[in-house]
């Protein structure tokens, strides 16, 4: 009889209304919703330092890099400062002479503390390894370079005051470093795994209880968290291959990126593609309070690769990531962190701008190293003054200054002033990715024309112009992957331009969608300026959750009007709820079997309130951790799912409606 009253649905929900100015995973009820942030922030790596944490991650070849931010409960963090303002070793850091290091640059990062000193080692592709150091996390730090490169490491600080380094790539290698940090011990350098032991690499590497251990990224078929222990931090280590595996929040393998330049091929979105956003690549940190908790990061799609947290449950002595019962798999939504006190709503950047603060915003970092001359924010108080430098196309341009895309649906509008654009010249907002798109003002013949670029279709699309002042949008929808430009003349009435373009995960910047502000000459001489009023970001979505979970009110779960008895979410607390229909609740035994009970509720009419990345109800029972469903089969409701599927065709997902 229960069956009649579910009906699994896939339809998105109507938007929730707008909250803060940008993503919190914050929900304000003693819950977080992954991601921590919902832009692009990939090879995380957390610590703790008293009462701090600390993180940082990839920033590739970004400038300045290596954020550092600071969070007292795990989910509410504040931006610190970048380690590595500048990073240049030869022309491609600055896209000279046809050169580039897109894909490349500042990577992997291995974040460490040790005697009251901050340490960040990084791999920088045909470089030793970088190491930043810092006795206050805001800066000034310090770098230098080891004597040769140690590819994705991790560092471990003994106990003895000895230190070590874990690096590699499926066999993984471990040595002693030198005092000084610059060059491994001799002839401490061993083998850890063989090829087929299935630990990937992405290593991160603690001592915990007297014990090593390594957790690191592995993919084998679809990604998935293996992890090794030992005794001695020279082994012999043995591996579990997999401590999280299938975790991806139920988000479908979006387009994907096969070759790099036009025509482009392009995988479209696959639904039977069930691990291809798994969590990878991440650690384990432990609070105050003895909790453990686990970071990584999934591909969350062209919006980029995302952090998210994971309660852990150490089990047989193996630190998995998820909840008991259901193990390897992590709540999207789940309870914060204990603290001794609660922590406010902090989001770590202000992502609008209007340029009238005499230095750039942390949010934003140039595209390679910039032409410290060739900009300014005091030449016209108020506006971001590009000089534009010549440059065959958008990918080549020197000096676009750009910022993380949000998701899962954000607007940025730029307000731009060409008057000062000469011969050649073309400035805007771009999409930073491959393929991008670009939507700019540009000069020929001594006129302005509004040109949007699409290179994915290797197309223009031209509008007269006859103001020099524009203000230029793209809609972008990073649950469906497209986005739309617009222009007005008055900053009130857009006008749509060209089609809608295709956003497209690739690993060719290993970066996701990029906002960028541009001002390039397509001739061989340097041109005029672009002056930049302002950048707003619009997100109508910034909470945790899309819709509020309504408390108190009758629904339906279902679509289409499959649901004939409507049921009362009753408020249990920390984002539960139990569902009531007359005296009964819906009710989970300890086997995952569901029927309604005439009870007081407790865990075993408590559900979590979680949603899918795309919107989609779904409901974890507190009694056994798994997710409800209806068997697509046999019409049987029973909470035993570990988590969504992509192709929505487990019964996981419901579409709920307020019953009228």
């Amino acid at each position: 009889m229960f069956a009649a009253l579910l009906v699994a649905a896939l339809s998105l929900p109507a938007h929730a209304q707008p909250g803060p100015r940008t993503w919190t995973p914050d929900n304000g009820n003693g819950t977080f919703t992954n991601p921590l942030f919902y832009d692009e922030f990939s090879d995380p790596d957390i610590i703790r330092v008293n009462d701090w944490f600390y993180l940082t991650g990839t920033t590739m070849h970004a400038m300045p890099g290596l954020p550092v931010f600071r969070s007292k409960d795990l989910v509410n963090w504040e931006f610190l400062s970048y380690a590595a303002d500048r990073l240049d070793f030869g022309p491609a850091y600055r896209l000279e002479d046809g050169q580039n290091i897109y894909g490349q640059g500042i990577w992997a990062p291995s974040l460490r503390y040790r005697n009251g000193v901050f340490y960040i080692f990084s791999n920088v592709n045909k470089r030793g390894t970088q190491i930043y150091s810092a006795i206050n996390p805001r800066g000034p730090w310090t770098h230098w370079e080891m004597k040769r490169s140690l590819h994705d490491l991790s560092v471990l600080f003994d106990d003895d005051g000895k230190a070590y380094a874990v690096w590699g790539h499926q066999d993984m290698h471990i040595a002693q470093l030198t005092d000084d940090l610059l060059d491994i011990v001799p002839d401490t350098e061993q083998v850890l795994f063989s090829k087929t032991d299935g630990m990937g690499e992405g290593a991160h590497f603690y001592k915990i209880g007297g014990r090593y251990y390594i957790l690191s990224s592995n993919y084998a078929g679809g990604f998935r968290m293996p992890a090794a222990r030992a005794n001695s931090v020279f082994g012999p280590y043995e591996v579990n291959q997999a401590i999280s595996k299938d975790e991806g929040f139920g988000m479908v393998r979006g387009y994907r990126l096969n070759n790099k330049q036009y025509p482009f091929d392009v995988s479209p979105p696959n639904p039977a593609s069930r691990d291809a956003t798994a969590m990878h690549q991440g650690g384990i940190v432990q609070t105050e309070a003895g909790e453990w908790w686990g970071f990584s990061m999934m591909d969350y799609n062209s919006v980029g690769r995302l952090t998210s947290l994971a309660p852990v449950t150490w089990q047989d002595g193996w630190p998995y990531f998820g909840l008991p019962n259901n193990l390897g798999r992590n709540p999207r939504t789940w309870v914060k962190p204990r603290v001794a006190e609660p922590q406010p709503v902090k989001t770590p950047f202000t992502r609008s701008d209007d340029f009238a603060e005499p230095a750039l915003k942390p949010i934003w970092q140039w595209n390679h190293a910039p032409v410290d001359d060739k900009w300014s924010l005091t030449e016209r108080p108020g506006f971001l003054r590009l000089h534009t430098l010549s440059a065959p196309s958008f990918w080549e341009a020197r000096n676009t200054l750009t910022q993380r895309a949000i998701g899962p649906f954000s607007t940025p509008t730029v307000a731009l002033d060409a008057a000062r654009l000469l011969e050649n010249d073309v400035a805007g907002l771009g999409l930073l990715n491959l393929p991008y798109a670009t939507l700019g003002v540009e000069k020929k013949g001594g006129k302005l024309a509004l040109v949007l670029f699409d290179q994915a279709r290797n197309q223009r699309t031209r509008v007269d112009l006859n103001a020099a002042k524009v203000w230029l949008r793209a809609d972008c929808d990073f649950l469906n992957e497209k986005a739309r430009f617009s222009y007005s003349l008055d900053g009130d009435n857009y006008q749509p331009i060209g089609e809608e373009f295709t956003m497209i995960f690739q690993l060719t910047t290993f970066q996701g969608v990029r906002y960028a502000l541009f001002a390039y000459n397509t001739g061989d001489q340097n041109g005029g300026m672009a002056d930049f009023a302002s950048i707003d970001i619009a997100q109508p979505n910034p909470r945790g959750l899309m819709r509020p979970i309504p408390y108190g009110q009758q629904i339906r779960l279902g679509a289409g009007g499959g649901l004939q008895t409507p049921l009362t979410v009753v408020d249990m607390g920390l984002g539960r709820a139990a569902l009531q229909s007359g005296p009964s609740f819906v009710t989970v035994a300890a086997d995952g079997s569901v029927s309604f009970q005439q009870v007081r509720p407790g865990a075993g009419q408590s559900f979590q309130w979680m949603e899918t990345p795309t919107g989609e109800l779904t409901l974890m029972s507190l009694a056994t951790n798994r997710f409800l469903r209806i068997d697509p089969q046999t019409g049987a409701v029973r909470a035993d799912s570990p988590g969504p599927a992509p192709d929505g065709k487990d019964g996981v997902r419901f579409n709920w409606t307020l019953a009228r």
